[in-house]
């Protein structure tokens, strides 16, 4: 049964559907057999996800190796007539076999199987006769796992990877002497997946080390001869990767052209017209992304697959380059990341946190409930809550080279020419657990000594603690939300410069302004800012600070806690506050700011929740390489052996496996640093929290669906039993 594109199934329900070319028509693939790619055919994929932002579309062409130049032509254009169809709404990719985008990986979370053949030579996509069946599947990746057709011989076999020997009615699943515990467990995924679907379990799963195969393999691959050591996988080095330079195209001259608009990242959002359409070229890191504004005139828009193609052949880059090409309003968070301060449709102000629609993660916000905080994880993942804070909580100021204990009635008030350790310590679970929080100033008003002093202060008191503590760094203005919490009713009070330390130089300003803001979690923070009219927000409170008089300024988003908030810190300046409401300042106000001035008006998106992403990361070849784990977030994706990045956005949690390396675990700190500086978007101070496997916090555990802490050595006694 042939399909066109204009098929009215197409994107009529969530999930995924795959075509294959066949003649220039498109052929649905069944879907128990999805995940397996013939290398001689091209295919045709969409992705389609229902959320409360409405639907999206995700559409990708996918070039096996063999495949005919014809093939994929005709892929591309029904892919493109597809498009149409969806009325232009779905974000486009370009796939090639080995090469693929982590969106489209996301789809097949056991791994994908290339198989010899295709549609020319007569293979189908049809079930096998398990009895017929005799082949070998070598399996490459830790994460993105891929699986290709070899030779059936032990020529095809090295001792460092994992193998499928697939006898029809038995499934082998072969692992070499030096392969990897938590490659064998993904490995061992994809065969369970091929006994499951492809064969709709009338196979058998068994598992086989190098050096105890059956007596149904050696019949087959004769008598094992001495296997080489391992193949190894290389990922992607990271030094590079975040380059890129924005093009407008046009046809405006007849023929599409291509200008620069900009040659370094990270762009503004305002480069982008919605009546054009633009190149934004990530040749280092293999990838073009062609951007449609809405009001683009039609050739343009159709025109973009070709314009990509022809930039590609320009540029001399690889023929394989990935391309993506989307609508405005469906931007991937790989597009985004390349933009100082994204924002999202409805969002009016602050940097956008990658809000995405789609396969690789949908967030929805969870009203933040202090009740809940032990029961429900998601919620206290999102809103960066570890507890409700009413455990113990002890703080120092950095002193040279040692730590002072501050005055209990100085708790909640920081100083921005001190760095501070901050050491909480709760129950859960009948054990005591504790966090150091590292707090210090972004552009070192603190001293560079004390600064460094401060990181081998919490290092000495994790060990004195056994090693286990959470160790989080943060910058002011950074603060996560649980830190703000424990000064209970109470804000965090910042003060721009000076030290509580005695006899050190603390003279305040004769005019201060402190900016008064709550969180989602209704904890506040009071931040001291220049004292200029500039510096007001409508979304908040102020508090002004001049000569004999103190003033608290309602904007007309406040809320009665951050004015509760306010009338503290007025406490604390001294002196009985007036209160003024926006609009109806007297002179005096403007004046001790120093005349009016225009300052943000608009409202603040306050509850934009952040795409997650998790990475594998190593240094030890001396440089970044980060491999991406493409799909939801499992918890199964944790490599014991690894160091692992969970970023979102407004903090990067640090995971280290208990098998990672020496060097790993000493530079773990350095390789999330190492990861923002080669972040895009360019962001600065943000907070990184570092923890060891088996002590990872509820703001971490909430974003993995069904954590559970025994999973490792479940898996681990599953694989040895079998």
């Amino acid at each position: 049964e042939k399909t066109h594109p204009a098929d009215r199934s197409a994107g009529k329900k969530p999930g995924l559907q795959v075509w294959r070319v066949e003649n220039m028509e498109l052929v649905p693939v069944p879907p128990l057999l999805h995940g397996e790619f013939f290398t001689g055919d091209s295919y045709v994929l969409l992705y389609t996800a229902f959320t409360c932002k409405g639907t999206s579309y995700s559409l990708h062409s996918w070039r096996g190796s063999q495949a005919s130049q014809d093939e994929y032509g005709a892929a591309a254009i029904l892919m493109t007539q597809l498009d149409d169809c969806l009325g232009g709404a779905p974000r486009q990719y370009l796939e090639f076999q080995g090469q693929e985008s982590t969106e489209f990986l996301s789809y097949f979370k056991h791994g994908i199987r290339y198989k010899n053949g295709g549609v020319a030579s007569g293979f189908n996509h049809t079930e096998i006769n398990p009895v017929n069946m005799k082949r070998v599947l070598h399996v490459k990746g830790r994460r993105n796992i891929r699986a290709s057709e070899v030779e059936l011989s032990w020529d095809s076999f090295n001792k460092g990877d994992c193998f499928i020997i697939d006898l029809g009615k038995v499934i082998y699943h072969w692992s070499g002497s030096k392969s990897n515990f938590f490659e064998r467990l993904k490995s061992t995924e994809l065969a369970k997946d091929i006994r499951d679907n492809e064969r709709q379990g009338r196979s058998v799963v068994e598992m086989v080390v190098e050096g105890s195969e059956t007596s149904e393999i050696i019949n087959i691959l004769g008598p094992k001869p001495d296997l080489p050591e391992a193949t190894s996988d290389k990922p992607a080095d990271r030094r590079n990767s975040n380059k890129a330079t924005l093009y407008l195209i046009s046809d405006a001259a007849g023929v599409m052209e291509a200008s620069v608009v900009a040659e370094q990242n990270p762009f503004s959002q305002d480069s982008l017209s919605s009546n054009d359409c633009y190149i934004l070229d990530n040749g280092p890191d293999n990838k073009v992304f062609v951007w449609k504004g809405k009001n683009a005139n039609k050739n343009e828009r159709r025109a973009a697959f070709a314009a990509a193609h022809h930039f590609i052949l320009d540029k001399g880059y690889s023929p394989n380059t990935q391309v993506q090409v989307m609508p405005a309003g469906a931007e991937s968070t790989l597009f985004k990341q390349f933009f100082l301060n994204w924002l999202d449709k409805d969002e009016t102000t602050g940097p956008s946190e990658a809000y995405t629609i789609g396969s690789i993660a949908r967030v929805e916000q969870i009203p933040f409930d202090a009740a809940s905080l032990h029961t429900n994880k998601a919620m206290a993942a999102q809103h960066g809550m570890v507890d409700d804070g009413s455990g113990k909580t002890q703080i120092w100021r950095v002193e040279g080279s040692d730590k002072v204990p501050v005055d209990e009635d100085q708790y909640g008030q920081f100083y921005g020419g001190d760095c501070y350790l901050i050491l909480y310590s709760y129950n859960t679970g009948g054990r005591e657990k504790h966090i150091i929080y590292t707090w210090w100033v972004q552009g070192l008003k603190c001293s560079r000594d004390e600064l460094a002093a401060s990181a081998f202060l919490t290092v000495n008191l994790d060990d004195s603690m056994g090693g286990v503590a959470t160790q989080v760094r943060v910058t002011q203005g950074k603060e996560p939300a649980h830190l703000v919490s424990l000064f209970k009713a109470k804000p965090l009070v910042i003060y721009l410069g000076g030290t509580c330390r005695h006899g050190g130089d603390s003279t305040p300003g004769s005019t201060r302004l402190f900016h008064i803001r709550e969180s989602s979690t209704e904890a506040t923070r009071a931040v001291e800012v220049d004292p200029g009219a500039s510096s007001l927000n409508s979304n908040d409170v102020f508090v002004l600070s001049s000569l004999n008089s103190v003033t608290i300024w309602k904007g007309h988003g406040a809320t009665a806690e951050e004015m509760d908030a306010a009338r503290y810190v007025a406490g604390l300046l001294g002196g009985a506050p007036t209160e003024v409401e926006e609009t109806q300042e007297p002179d005096e106000f403007w004046a001790a700011l120093g005349g009016k001035a225009d300052y943000q008006t608009s409202i603040t998106l306050r509850n934009a929740v952040s795409v997650p992403r998790l990475f594998a990361c190593s240094n030890k070849t001396g440089n970044l390489i980060v491999e991406e784990v493409p799909g939801e977030l499992a918890q199964s994706d944790l490599a014991p052996d690894d160091v692992m990045i969970l970023d979102i956005y407004r903090e990067l949690f640090v995971w280290i496996g208990k098998d990672a390396n020496e060097q790993e675990i000493k530079g773990s700190s350095g390789l999330a640093e190492e990861y923002l500086k080669a972040d895009p978007s360019c962001r600065t101070g943000v907070p990184i929290t570092t923890m060891k496997q088996g002590e990872e916090l509820p703001t971490f555990t909430g974003w993995f669906h069904a954590w559970d802490p025994n999973m490792w050595d479940k898996a681990r006694a599953e694989c040895m039993h079998h």
